[in-house]
C-alpha cells in the first residue's frame, strides 16, 4: 500500500489544494483532492492486464473552478451535501418552522446549494494501514450555511483495500435537527471513455422507483419497475431502452433491502470489451441512477478525451429526493445525539 501527496492548486482566495493518491499492491490507484472530496481519477486494470482510469475528471484545479464548469456544474467525482439530490422549491420544515434554501435547479434546491460540499476545502489526512490505505476527511459546515440549521461535523474516509474495493465510508454529528443525506458523485465509463457507456451491462437491485414531476421531484408515489425502461433486476445494456425515456436515466431507485442500513449489493456493471465489473454495496435505501445527459463535449477529461452525453454512469448512493418534504419517505432528518453513518463499497472485478 502507499500514498503520496502533492499540490494540485490554489484556490482564488489563495487556499492550497492538495493531491493525495493511494495504490494498493495489485496498482489500483485513486486520486482525490481536498477541494469537494473530489476522485480525479481511479486506475483499474482490464482483462488483458492494462490500466486505465474509469472516472470523469481533471488534470488540473482551475478546470473544476472555472465559470463555464460552474455554469453548469456536474459535480464530477466530488462529496455531495448537505443534502444530496432535490428539495422542493429550496424549502422545508421542521418543528413548525420553514427554512429557506436557495434555488439552484430551476424551482428546486440540488446538491447542497450554491456552496455545497462538493466545492469546499476538506481537511484532509492520510491513514497508513498494512492492508488498506485510507484518507480521512473532514468539515465543519457551520449553522445557516447554505440555509440548513445547526453546526454540522462530517467525516468522510476513502479507503482502498488489496480486495480492489474503494470503500466511501461518512459519519457525522450536529448539534440542531436538520436533513442531512450525503453522496459521492463520480461518473464511471469502464471502457476509459473509447465510447460512450450505452453498452455497459447493469444491474441493480430494485423492484420500485419514485416517479417524479418534470423537474425531478418526487410525487411520493413508488411505482413498480416492471415492464418499465427502468426494470434492470436482470443484467440489460444501458441503452437498450434509453431511447423510451426523454433524455436518459435520472431516477432514484428504490433498493431491495431486509434490514434498514444493512450493506447490501445495489448494483453491477459489466463492460465487455475490457473486461471490467464493478459492484456496488452500499447501506442507503436508494441509489440515483443517471447517465450524463447534459455532458455536452465541453470538458476534457484527465488524460485528454472529450467528454460527451452519456459517456459516464451515476450511481449515487442516497436516500429519497425531497424527503424532507415526504413523510412517507425515510427520514433524513439527523438530530443532536444521533449519528450520522452511510458505508459504500465499490469493488473491481475482471
Amino acid at each position: 500500500m502507499n500514498i503520496t501527496k502533492e499540490i494540485f492548486g490554489t484556490t482564488r482566495d489563495n487556499k492550497e489544494v492538495i493531491l493525495f493518491s493511494l495504490q494498493n499492491n495489485n496498482g489500483i490507484t485513486v486520486k482525490i483532492i481536498s477541494y469537494g472530496g473530489i476522485i480525479t481519477s481511479l486506475s483499474v486494470p482490464d482483462k488483458y492486464g492494462n490500466f486505465d482510469n474509469i472516472v470523469l475528471g481533471f488534470d488540473a484545479l482551475h478546470e473544476y473552478t472555472n465559470p463555464k464548469y460552474l455554469a453548469g456544474c456536474p459535480y464530477l467525482g466530488a462529496i455531495i451535501g448537505r443534502y444530496a439530490n432535490r428539495i422542493a422549491n429550496g424549502k422545508f420544515s421542521l418543528a413548525g418552522k420553514e427554512f429557506k434554501l436557495v434555488k439552484n435547479n430551476g424551482p428546486n434546491h440540488l446538491h447542497g446549494g450554491t456552496t455545497g460540499f462538493d466545492k469546499v476545502i476538506w481537511k484532509a489526512e492520510e491513514i497508513r494501514r498494512d492492508k488498506s490505505a485510507a484518507l480521512k476527511m473532514e468539515y465543519f459546515s457551520p449553522d445557516m450555511e447554505e440555509g440548513y440549521p445547526g453546526n454540522l461535523n462530517i467525516t468522510v474516509i476513502y479507503t482502498l483495500t488489496e480486495q480492489n474495493e474503494l470503500k466511501v465510508e461518512y459519519e457525522g454529528t450536529i448539534d440542531k435537527p436538520c436533513p442531512v443525506n450525503l453522496t459521492q458523485h463520480s461518473y464511471f465509463n469502464l471502457n476509459s471513455l473509447n465510447r460512450n457507456i450505452l453498452d455497459h451491462e447493469l444491474f441493480l437491485n430494485a423492484d420500485k422507483y419514485t416517479i417524479a414531476d418534470e423537474t425531478l421531484i418526487p410525487t411520493g408515489e413508488m411505482a413498480d419497475v416492471n415492464n418499465t425502461p427502468l426494470d434492470f433486476r436482470n443484467p440489460r445494456r444501458i441503452g437498450e431502452r434509453i431511447e423510451q425515456l426523454d433524455i436518459g436515466y435520472d431516477h432514484n431507485f428504490m433498493l431491495n433491502k431486509t434490514n434498514e442500513g444493512e450493506l447490501t449489493l445495489a448494483a453491477r456493471v459489466s463492460e465487455a470489451s475490457s473486461g471490467r465489473i464493478m459492484e456496488m454495496y452500499t447501506t442507503e435505501p436508494g441509489v440515483q441512477l443517471y447517465t450524463g445527459n447534459f455532458l455536452d463535449g465541453s470538458f476534457i477529461n484527465t488524460g485528454g478525451k472529450t467528454i460527451h452525453k452519456h459517456y459516464g454512469f451515476c450511481l449515487e448512493a442516497q436516500h429519497y429526493p425531497d424527503s424532507p418534504n415526504k413523510p412517507q419517505f425515510p427520514s433524513t432528518i439527523l438530530n443532536p445525539n444521533e449519528k450520522y453513518f452511510q458505508l459504500t463499497v465499490y469493488k473491481f472485478l475482471i
